[in-house]
């Protein structure tokens, strides 16, 4: 993206999936989530401000920061865990993540990203497979 396309601006991307509760599959899960999000936003990592993940409380094998943190470029976002809300009848299993990013594009062309049973948070949001 060239910065003179567009006045850049801070803007916020969405994703969610589920995961089982090891190591392995949350290692999965993350960067599945991640590898969609950058494959349909053409993320730059040095244009990420920060990055939140949330987890609900049955997944505490890993933290998702720590995955994120493997990937080329990571190394030097901020990253944060913290665990999701607890809501009655809510999506177990759930990984959600909130990129704050640099871009000159308007909010409403990023592409958020919702994955396996996540899909049924944001159906018109979900990527279909």
């Amino acid at each position: 993206m060239s910065r003179q396309s567009g006045e850049w601006r801070v803007r916020g991307l969405r994703g969610a999936t589920t995961s089982q509760n090891s190591v392995a599959a949350i290692t999965a899960a993350v960067d599945e989530l991640l590898d969609a999000l950058e494959a349909n936003n053409s993320l730059d990592p040095s244009e990420i401000v920060s990055v939140t993940f949330s987890v609900t409380s049955d997944l505490d094998a890993i933290f998702p920061a720590a995955v994120a943190r493997r990937r080329p470029g990571w190394d030097e976002v901020p990253l944060l865990d913290v665990q999701q809300m607890q809501v009655v009848g809510s999506l177990q299993f759930c990984i959600r993540v909130l990129i704050h990013l640099n871009t000159p594009l308007p909010q409403n062309a990023l592409h958020h990203v919702y994955l396996r049973h996540a899909a049924k948070l944001r159906p018109d949001l979900a990527l279909l497979s």
